[in-house]
């Protein structure tokens, strides 16, 4: 207390000499009680050099470790390389195993290779017996490769269970020359020698073949309809080396269940035969994987036989966005039940096999109440979840049986999500692999020994594409449970009657408990709305068709394929793919069509129209009813409609009677109708110009014409008899006083004649007609 006092005193402004002498008392006195905790270590004490700065100045990595899961008699490998990433060289190194203390929990175990600084506490001392690696002067930047091999006896484990396993560079630099680990990196090592004498864990492994979508609705003009694909990125997936083929390849021969899209069943199929590639400008080239498809598809059939098959709905279709914007979109849930429907035909047509179809999938395993309903709503009455969607309750780390019952005879089949997430890192440095499968190891023997005596079992989903690097770990990891110490392989569909444990959870989250993330990147309903418009231009056009599947079976599936789990992240991809098969399917249905009419003229009061519809597609059309339509009936009159039936790449003229009942011109309508009523196609219209000509207007002019023909006669008459009398020497005169004289009576004379000139001079005296004349005007 007094010392205190004083030190207290001298940081208040005393004397300057008792000040710094009871302060370097103070720092004396704190140094001393670090030195006995061990927090400080002195220059003068090189032995103990661990968790400073120098220890992460070399990067250590862990290619692999083999065997994965040793045995007694084993030899243990291990290589890998060192990396120097500080400013100076190290000099003295060496390369170390040391064998840290058993893990106890699946916790420890993901953060196992997380740190990276040295602990000598945790990370235990090295391995003896020469099992060390000398390693040349590492310059800063500089490389080196490494291999250590060690009998396992030689590491000294103990019970089983799951260790951390270590490597070490140790060495020394110019600014601190003393030996002290200069870079560390740990993975894991899972301990079971033997079978284990309690009831090993049922695994099983879903093997997913899935890809993106690689193929639309359209096709070449021709009777094979030869496919016209996007791209030929799918090839390179089924060549050698390829994700596709190495997910076969790999597959072949593990315990697993094979998940398969059909969908991509199917687009391999159209491969194997002719099909072209779209390119710049429309233009189209021949595809070059057929020989890939072919050996791919071979290979497939020889892989999955003797196993367990389980079809997704065809397109794998993307449950959640069903649930969360579709299913309000009238008749979208059609689809997912047709999906179904066309799976089984096409892995059976194809595979040969008959597939499970009763298990949906959604994406990550999460799930919430409407998922489920949407899901089951299309006979899937098994539903893939994950352990941290259907969480258990308090959250036990306790890993139950996966199968247990959630309501209405449907069973939620709950994937281990550590087990299943342990793959989806990137897998390009063989570091990253290594302890990835190791992980996987440690955390399925893990399970096991959280209760040898119960037999359990696990379900693993893992991503659904994975790359060709991520099923090389996954496999690895699969051969590595090949012995059967702690596990025994099983079907899904018998995981999915295992009996559940009575404590695990079975109530299923409700819809605000999906994750925001994965919400962020499903379809929208305006998405829902532009699928059904395309099926609705679907359901009008295959009508009219004679040969309906060469139309409905390619837009069928493209229009599943629209719905595709594939498009989540890609909302772009996925509009343009929705745009370009509803812009195909309208393009199709133009090519029945009515050929564009010119005005006409109708002279007559009765004449017949001609309307000629064009039928441009390879098949027939039939069903349809032309329509012409009047817009002034009253002046133009046209009987109701035809029926149209025209033949592949023909056309025919369709002739409408008409009658004319006044002059002028008329707009006609002309359109196409299916039976059911349904307007089809565009309208076309043109005008016909009335001039037709009454019959009491023909009969006006007749008369006037005979008119005109009688008063010619009668002047031709007249004047010829005149002639006649004058050429017989009568007087002019005399001959009129004697006609002037006889009104009305008979003469000597010749009696007068009707037409006579002494008739018609007569009036032209003036006087009034007689009663009863005829008078000519």
């Amino acid at each position: 207390m007094a010392d205190a006092a004083e030190f207290q005193e001298a940081l208040q402004g005393t004397t300057a000499a008792p000040a710094c002498r009871w302060a370097r008392h103070v720092v004396i006195l704190l140094t001393g009680v670090l030195l006995c905790a061990g927090l400080v270590q002195l220059p003068t004490a090189p032995a103990a050099h661990a968790d400073s700065p120098g220890s992460r100045a070399v990067d250590v990595a862990v290619d692999s470790v083999a065997p994965v899961a040793p045995k007694q008699d084993d030899t243990l490998t291990v290589s890998g390389t060192v990396t120097n990433n500080g400013k100076s060289t190290v000099s003295g190194a060496h390369v170390g195993l040391r064998v840290g203390p058993q893990i106890n929990t699946r916790s420890d175990i993901d953060d196992v290779g997380d740190r990276s600084a040295f602990a000598p506490g945790t990370d235990g001392a090295e391995v003896g017996g020469n099992h060390s690696q000398k390693i040349d002067a590492l310059a800063p930047g500089i490389s080196r490769d490494f291999k250590l091999t060690v009998p396992v006896k030689d590491l000294q484990l103990g019970k089983d269970g799951v260790y951390q396993l270590g490597v070490t560079l140790s060495g020394q630099t110019a600014d601190q020359p003393y030996e002290r680990v200069l870079g560390i990196r740990r993975t894991l090592l899972p301990w079971q020698p033997s079978t284990a004498e309690g009831k090993k864990t049922q695994l099983t492994f879903l093997w997913p073949l899935v890809s993106a979508t690689h193929l639309t609705a359209r096709t070449e003009h021709d009777q094979q309809q030869t496919p016209i694909f996007p791209n030929d990125d799918l090839a390179a997936e089924l060549a050698p080396g390829g994700r596709l083929q190495q997910l076969v390849a790999l597959g072949k021969g593990l315990p697993i269940t094979w998940v398969i899209d059909p969908d991509l069943l199917a687009t391999v199929e159209a491969m194997t035969k002719s099909y072209t590639v779209s390119g710049p400008g429309g233009q189209t080239t021949r595809g070059r994987g057929q020989a890939v498809a072919k050996q791919w598809l071979s290979q497939l059939q020889d892989a999955v036989a003797g196993h367990q098959v389980v079809a997704l709905p065809f397109g794998d279709p993307d449950i959640a966005s069903l649930a969360h914007q579709g299913k309000d979109v009238s008749g979208t849930l059609s689809h997912l039940q047709s999906a179904t429907e066309l799976a089984s035909t096409t892995v059976d047509t194809i595979l040969g096999v008959k597939p499970r179809t009763d298990f949906a999938w959604p994406v990550d395993g999460a799930v919430d109440s409407s998922i489920v309903d949407v899901a089951t709503s299309a006979g899937a009455h098994n539903v893939i979840a994950r352990s941290d969607s259907l969480r258990e309750p308090g959250s036990s780390p306790y890993a139950p049986t996966a199968a247990r019952q959630i309501g209405g005879g449907n069973t939620a089949i709950v994937a281990d999500a550590r087990l299943s997430t342990a793959f989806q890192d990137e897998m390009v440095r063989g570091d990253d692999s290594s302890l990835a499968v190791q992980r996987f190891l440690a955390q399925s023997l893990m399970v096991n020994k959280q209760a040898p005596e119960n037999e359990r079992s696990i379900v693993v989903a893992p991503q659904r594409m994975p790359t060709a690097s991520q099923a090389q770990a996954m496999a690895e990891a699969l051969r590595g449970l090949s012995d059967g110490r702690w596990t025994q392989p099983l079907d899904l569909g018998d995981a999915a009657r295992v009996q559940p444990d009575p404590s695990a959870s079975q109530q299923v989250p409700g819809t605000g408990s999906y994750p925001d993330s994965l919400r962020a990147q499903e379809l929208p309903t305006k998405a829902f709305e532009a699928i059904q418009e395309t099926q609705g231009t679907l359901d009008s056009f295959k009508v009219i068709l004679t040969s309906q599947d060469r139309v409905v079976t390619p837009f069928g599936s493209a229009i599943m394929r629209e719905m595709s789990t594939s498009w989540r992240g890609n909302p772009r991809g996925a509009a343009e793919f929705r745009d370009a098969v509803q812009s195909y399917l309208h393009q199709l249905t133009r090519q029945v069509h009515l050929i564009k009419k010119s005005d006409a003229t109708l002279s007559g009061r009765s004449a017949t129209i001609p309307v000629t519809v064009q039928n441009e597609l390879l098949q027939g059309v039939r069903g349809l009813r032309l329509v012409l339509t009047s817009s002034q009936p009253n002046r133009l009159k046209i009987d109701a409609w035809q029926p149209v039936e025209v033949a592949g790449g023909r056309s025919q003229s369709v002739k409408f009677e008409t009658r004319a009942n006044a002059n002028g011109p008329v707009q006609v309508t002309a359109r196409l109708y299916s039976d059911d009523g349904q307007p089809y196609g565009e309208p076309m219209t043109f005008t016909v110009h009335v001039t037709s000509i009454t019959p009491m207007v023909l009969l006006v002019i007749a008369g006037g014409v005979l008119l005109l023909v009688l008063a010619g006669l009668r002047i031709y008459l007249q004047r010829k008899r005149a002639a006649a009398r004058e050429a017989a020497g009568g007087g002019g005169e005399a001959e009129d006083g004697g006609d002037s004289g006889e009104d009305g009576g008979a003469g000597d004379g010749d009696p007068g004649q009707p037409g006579d000139p002494a008739a018609e001079s007569g009036t032209r005296n003036g006087g009034p007609s007689g009663s009863g004349e005829k008078v000519e005007r």
